[in-house]
């Protein structure tokens, strides 16, 4: 597996197929693998002829841990994905990232907007703006001393998926601390890139996806149908709209 280090830490990463390429940030408590190869996502796009690229965010996965709350911040994190494309030699490329990966994508493509060629934010909707990101409360969840011990019903749901994919609960739950930061509605309307926003119709989690692109010039919408945040990361109309949007002539 292929690492790089920026700013003193080190990265894993994914790096498949041949064509133009597209950078892939996974959501929080996930992994590259989880996000991204499991659904399905590296095939369909390597075999619609793109180069695939997708790190373990910082916390997560095989990247390294850090157990400082300030460190998750998604301005931080965001630079972590440039520092991959800038490793990586790459000038320009389609960037995609889901829930708390679309956080990050959006401050990646504010901080270097000419890198950025086509944006693409699933599982986050008006709540990039009007809400922090997931509830705190799931910190005390992942530090609970068992599943048992935490009566929360989205707090289970991510202290069971933590338990299963056996994360570091700690580095999670400062993650959940130190990457609740809203974006205003000033800075997404500086995004100057195409952009495309794709939610499942029940996922109360990302906020509906229509009053977040209107803050977004020429952003368009997907209704994933009768999806859920955890199913609609690989829902097969997402990826038929995502290979659409990407091979529009720009």
């Amino acid at each position: 597996m292929p690492t790089f280090s920026h700013d003193g830490i080190e990265f894993a990463y994914l790096d498949e197929g041949e064509g133009e390429p597209i950078v892939l940030v996974h959501g929080f408590g996930s992994t590259k693998e989880i996000n991204w190869v499991g659904p399905g996502w590296v095939s369909t796009l390597t075999r619609a002829g793109r180069r695939v690229i997708a790190l373990d965010n910082r916390g997560h996965g095989a990247s390294a841990k850090l157990y400082q709350p300030e460190l998750y911040d998604p301005w931080l994190m965001a630079r972590d994905v440039i520092g991959l494309i800038d490793h990586l030699g790459l000038s320009r490329v389609d960037l995609m990232g889901y829930s708390m990966g679309g956080r990050v994508s959006t401050c990646a493509a504010l901080l270097a907007p000419g890198r950025v060629r086509n944006l693409i934010l699933g599982g986050i909707g008006i709540h990039l703006v009007e809400g922090a990101g997931l509830p705190i409360t799931i910190a005390d969840a992942l530090r609970a001393p068992s599943l048992d011990d935490v009566s929360d019903p989205m707090g289970r749901m991510f202290r069971a998926f933590a338990d299963q994919t056996k994360s570091d609960r700690e580095a999670l739950a400062a993650c959940i601390v130190g990457s609740r930061r809203t974006l205003s509605r000033e800075e997404v309307a500086r995004i100057a890139v195409p952009t495309l926003i794709a939610v499942g119709t029940r996922d109360p989690i990302a906020g509906p996806a229509r009053p977040l692109a209107e803050l977004i010039p020429g952003a368009r919408v997907l209704d994933i149908p009768d999806r859920d945040h955890m199913v609609a990361v690989g829902d097969k109309v997402f990826k038929e709209a995502v290979l659409g949007f990407l091979a529009e002539p720009r």
